[in-house]
């Protein structure tokens, strides 16, 4: 009997067991480790009462490892998915509504990202009483290297100040 049980409790922990959502967003397929960044990013910490399901470092044959937020009733704009762009690029977000996949979009930087980021040069016009809209060109997509449209400074992601 022993044997058993002990064979039960090794497959229920390798088994994932996250529960589905009827109305939401799911964001599949970031990187390993990254899903509290991703949460920040988003700012999104819990307070609105919702449900949140964060799944960390869990096996994936595309990734090796990934991580999974599922936000009940929480629904992403496109501001967000830009923000994802930046910090999760192999993401894919899934709309939910229902219980019924309605929409994925999978995740890809745009040529420029506009109102997300300050820019870090604390004396360019984005951080002065003009309240200009900041809008970062994207200069290289594949190593993350932005370029404030006002005052041409190189910004590297990690940076970075979310407007």
């Amino acid at each position: 009997m022993r044997g058993v049980i002990q064979t039960i409790l090794m497959e229920e922990e390798t088994s994932l067991i996250v529960t589905r959502i009827k109305n939401g967003t799911v964001i599949d397929h970031i990187d390993g480790g990254n899903a509290l960044h991703v949460l920040k990013a988003l700012e999104i910490d819990g307070k609105e009462g919702d449900v949140i399901t964060i799944a960390l470092n869990v096996p994936s044959g595309k990734l090796k490892k990934k991580d999974i937020i599922k936000l009940e009733n929480k629904f992403l704009e496109e501001d967000d998915t830009n923000k994802l762009a930046v910090i999760a690029s192999s993401s894919t977000i899934n709309i939910i509504k229902n219980f019924q996949l309605v929409e994925k979009r999978l995740v890809s930087l745009p040529d420029e990202i506009t109102r997300i980021f300050r820019c870090s040069n604390l004396d360019c016009i984005t951080n002065s009483k003009e309240h200009l809209e900041p809008v970062m060109d994207v200069v290289d997509k594949d190593n993350l290297v932005l370029k404030c449209r006002y005052c041409n400074r190189l910004l590297d992601v990690n940076q970075l100040k979310h407007s």
